[in-house]
């Protein structure tokens, strides 16, 4: 066999993965359905009735040839009006987004700063040739600040994330002047935010009242808080121009498939319609984890720290014979392995706390 002695190497270590059929008797507390819209069958039965009544069902073609379609372009425009950009595109995922955003916009003689626990298909972007990046401590506002000023880049493009994946907190909101300041580009990946935080929970942008410049990028998951599939970035009209003419991802990548596009715009009049209920639901599990465990999050994402690859995986499977599903996230995803549960609002408060407190009783117990 090829690669045996990897697989065993990963095993032996507690790093090894496999796949799991989906058990809808597990109480989800791992996905990232942050809104549980996943589950709205309303939403559902909407985005069919819309699509049988349009001539196709499928996006055929690139957006460039034939698939871009006045679906699509109704999105982004509800996108932009909802976030404030002046201009939009979307794609097939967030993963996409990353690799489109950085392998476009960073040329030679740019460099790109990019916080040291951006998302995997962030880092994996940079590593293309050609492409100079400086990686700087999380949420480390001074170091950036003092590598910007002495830069001599041609551009300088910063990229940081609206809410971190794993460890669930927020970007500082001095980012915003410190890039205006550098009079660079700021790329802000707002997967695990857009959705979850805001007055109007839009994200980063709208948490802190920002409003969007000519150098601000916010790239946003469908298939998260939106409980569909796919990405946008919303930037300046230029911006969007030029990714469309320079982003491999866009170029030549069928377009989001039409029943994906609906579904999310759906899901984005149902969050603007019912914003201050959805608010609510956030804040009282906020205060349940709070209460339970002691630990404060700006979203729904919640960091427990075990520090032991095979632990969190036995943690997990205690867990699953409750009836609860969690993530078990391992090194090299996390320096330390922790137990990263998801406060979603698919599932009750109440058991919420059932949950909060069966980890509070396991986790310090070996």
């Amino acid at each position: 066999m090829f690669y045996e002695n990897e697989l065993k190497a990963l095993k032996k270590s507690g790093r090894y993965r496999t796949r799991e059929i989906l058990s809808s008797k597990l109480r989800d507390f791992s996905s990232n359905d942050y809104l549980g819209l996943a589950h709205k069958k309303s939403l559902h039965q909407q985005t069919v009735k819309i699509l049988n009544n349009s001539d196709i069902h499928a996006s055929k073609a690139s957006m460039l040839v034939s698939g871009y379609h006045q679906i699509h372009k109704d999105f982004e425009d509800a996108l932009c009006l909802a976030n404030n950009f002046a201009s939009g595109v979307l794609l097939g995922s967030g993963f996409n987004a990353n690799i489109a955003l950085i392998e476009s916009l960073v040329r030679k003689g740019d460099t790109l700063f990019m916080d040291e626990f951006y998302h995997a298909s962030g880092v994996l972007a940079s590593n293309l040739k050609g492409i100079n990046v400086i990686f700087f401590k999380h949420n480390c506002m001074e170091e950036l600040e003092t590598l910007l000023k002495n830069s001599q880049a041609k551009r300088k493009i910063v990229a940081v994330e609206g809410i971190y994946s794993m460890d669930g907190d927020l970007c500082k909101g001095e980012i915003f002047e410190i890039v205006d300041n550098a009079n660079a580009l700021l790329i802000v990946d707002e997967a695990h935010s857009s959705g979850v935080i805001g007055e109007k929970l839009m994200g980063v942008f709208d948490y802190y009242g920002i409003v969007p410049k000519a150098n601000h990028i916010k790239m946003g998951t469908l298939g998260k808080a939106y409980g569909s599939f796919g990405a946008f970035i919303l930037a300046d009209e230029h911006i969007v121009e030029y990714l469309i003419n320079r982003a491999k991802p866009i170029i030549y990548a069928t377009s989001l498939s039409l029943y994906d596009t609906l579904l999310a715009h759906q899901s984005l009049e149902y969050i603007v319609q019912n914003c201050e209920s959805l608010k609510h639901e956030i804040r009282e599990r906020q205060l349940v984890v709070k209460e339970e465990l002691g630990i404060s999050v700006s979203g729904l994402i919640v960091p427990i720290v075990i520090d032991d690859n095979k632990r969190v995986i036995e943690i997990r499977e205690r867990l699953m014979v409750q009836n609860f599903s969690v993530g078990a996230i391992r090194q090299p995803t996390v320096s330390r392995a922790i137990i990263r549960l998801i406060a979603r609002i698919g599932e009750s408060a109440e058991e919420l706390r059932d949950i909060c407190k069966s980890l509070h009783a396991m986790k310090d117990k070996k």
